[in-house]
């Protein structure tokens, strides 16, 4: 199962009753922040989990309010006696931007490593010293005023093992563990591949994160068939959708029209206006729109499981 919070939902400014922008996943002992606004560690202290797993930090773009809580989360990470390397991820200029941030931060016990993202689409499975267990990032260019990118966590299912079939084969048992894991394994009787026992690949898990953009078909395209859809609503307001073009952000409506094109399983909102306070309010003309639809809000949280089986949660 991936597990997701949404730790701070807000745009601009930290508000008393609402955390900046920040998302923590987590999955077989790693943990995937993406963006790390003011606080962020705080709001990571309040879910209860512990920033010294967090494996990759994904930066969407370089606004403050994305951004600016990284010193804090690096020196709480210290704090916790993190030693193993840290992989940041981010827009051209990553290496300096956060070398910059650093100056408040110096010494840490752990490297940083960079992956700079400079394609419209990039995947990310791992940087040598750190690897995923078991998932993939994907990074797709979005529209603001500035490069920004969005991000899909994605966790891919084999194939059911079908043991008639190996029994048929001859292939004994001691090997049938190995080959679930994708191993092929070299034997005096022949080689064994894991497509000789395997069914076809199953559903997995995919979570799309996007925000500070205004609708792009690149959107729709990278969030299709997304378990769960979190997207920036910077504006509930009908009348605020002059703002959102000005500012290439989006309104409730244009990301519920998103997520209805993408056919997302669900959909949370985030990246609120500071001056919008009650997300609730505009939700009736969303679900008009996209009826699995939510106001996403700090400390929302979620298990995604596989097709078949049942969240404890």
């Amino acid at each position: 199962m991936l597990d997701v919070c949404l730790l701070g939902t807000g745009g601009m400014m930290p508000l008393p009753y609402r955390w900046l922008t920040a998302l923590m996943a987590r999955y077989n002992g790693q943990s995937i922040l993406i963006d790390c606004g003011e606080g962020t560690q705080i709001a990571l202290k309040e879910k209860g989990w512990s920033p010294k797993p967090i494996e990759v930090i994904c930066f969407t773009h370089y606004h403050a309010d994305h951004i600016s809580g990284l010193p804090g989360m690096l020196l709480t990470m210290g704090n916790a006696e993190r030693t193993e390397p840290l992989l940041v991820v981010g827009p051209k200029g990553l290496a300096r931007v956060v070398s910059a941030l650093r100056m408040i931060a110096p010494e840490l016990p752990f490297e940083i490593l960079y992956r700079e993202l400079t394609e419209n689409e990039e995947t990310i499975s791992g940087n040598g010293m750190v690897d995923f267990k078991g998932f993939k990032i994907e990074a797709f260019r979005v529209n603001h005023n500035v490069v920004c990118y969005g991000y899909n966590i994605i966790i891919e299912r084999i194939g059911r093992f079908q043991a008639d079939k190996a029994l048929e084969l001859g292939i004994g048992q001691r090997y049938w563990n190995r080959l679930q894991k994708g191993e092929t394994i070299e034997t005096e009787a022949g080689v064994y591949t894991p497509q000789m026992v395997l069914g076809p690949p199953r559903k997995g898990i995919k979570l799309t994160y996007c925000t500070d953009t205004r609708p792009t078909d690149s959107i729709v395209r990278n969030a299709a068939r997304a378990d769960l859809f979190i997207c920036e609503g910077m504006y509930g307001e009908p009348d605020k959708l002059h703002k959102a073009r000005e500012y290439k952000h989006m309104t409730f409506y244009e990301a519920a029209e998103i997520a209805k094109a993408a056919a997302v399983k669900e959909m949370w909102l985030t990246h609120y206006s500071p001056s919008l306070i009650r997300a609730e309010e505009f939700m009736p003309e969303v679900w008009k729109i996209f009826p699995s639809a939510k106001p996403g809000k700090d400390g929302k949280s979620v298990e995604l499981v596989f097709e078949n089986e049942v969240s404890n949660m």
